[in-house]
């Protein structure tokens, strides 16, 4: 095994988010494949070695991942999970990579915290710099992920590629345990702006229609509002507002998109 220690080539980010750092880190890899991780993370020994092994299979395998044990105020979130990173043209997405286990498989999309990729593929996409977010911009992942299937590429999970996940806090507006609107509206719109982008007119107003009626969790529609209501009151009334919010802005966006 090479012991030497690694070259590092630090670069200096001068525009605020994450998606900004990636594209910076992006432009100054060197490297045929690049490894993405999160400052909460720490990859596992073998976690370069099995990324590489995974590219090997297939010269259209344009992304590699795995699992992220996560781990909240200390303790291991457990579970098993056979479907992991999938994302229907309308209905919820499913991420649960934390979860997964079984044989690598193929999936739509990997997660930021664990994940791999050659950079000519991602070079020909880059990060969006349109999603919204002052710290993160959560989702930037789906909209990588589709652009590279819709470009012929293929992505892997693989539940054995292992990062520790420690979930810390973050320093923007997304908090991950308290609502914020502004978290909200964000996290709907990028949610809303990845998916509905590669869509033709009529499945994209599918997907606004599901999302506003019903939603998730995270992102409710009326739905999601009526289960929780009674018991968050009006708390339940002002996470219903900020996703409907971020979600029309997306269409909005997409439309004038279109339009141009």
């Amino acid at each position: 095994m090479n012991t030497a220690p690694l070259a590092l080539r630090i670069v200096s980010v001068v525009e605020p988010g994450q998606v900004q750092a990636l594209n910076m880190g992006l432009a100054n890899a060197m490297m045929d494949i690049v490894a993405i991780t999160d400052d909460d993370a720490a990859p596992h020994e073998d976690w370069i070695l099995r990324l590489e092994r995974g590219f090997e299979a297939d010269p259209q395998i344009g992304g590699v991942g795995g699992r992220d044990r996560m781990f909240i105020g200390g303790v291991l979130q457990e579970g098993r999970k056979r479907t992991v990173g999938k994302v229907p043209v309308i209905g919820r997405h499913v991420g649960d990579h934390h979860l997964g286990f079984g044989r690598p498989r193929e999936v739509d999309v990997l997660k930021g915290v664990n994940g791999a990729y050659r950079a000519a593929a991602i070079r020909e996409i880059g990060f969006d710099t349109r999603l919204l977010g002052s710290g993160a911009q959560v989702h930037w992942e789906i909209g990588l992920g589709l652009a590279l299937k819709r470009a012929g590429w293929k992505l892997i999970y693989d539940p054995e590629i292992v990062v520790d996940h420690f979930l810390a806090k973050r320093f923007d507006e997304d908090q991950r345990d308290s609502f914020n609107p502004t978290a909200m509206h964000n996290e709907a719109y990028n949610e809303m702006f990845a998916r509905g982008e590669p869509l033709s007119l009529l499945n994209r107003s599918a997907l606004l229609l599901w999302a506003l009626l019903i939603g998730t969790r995270s992102s409710p529609g009326l739905v999601q509002w009526a289960r929780f209501v009674t018991r968050e009151r009006a708390l339940a009334g002002a996470k219903l507002k900020a996703a409907v919010s971020g979600r029309l802005a997306a269409w909005d966006a997409l439309w004038r998109q279109r339009a141009t």
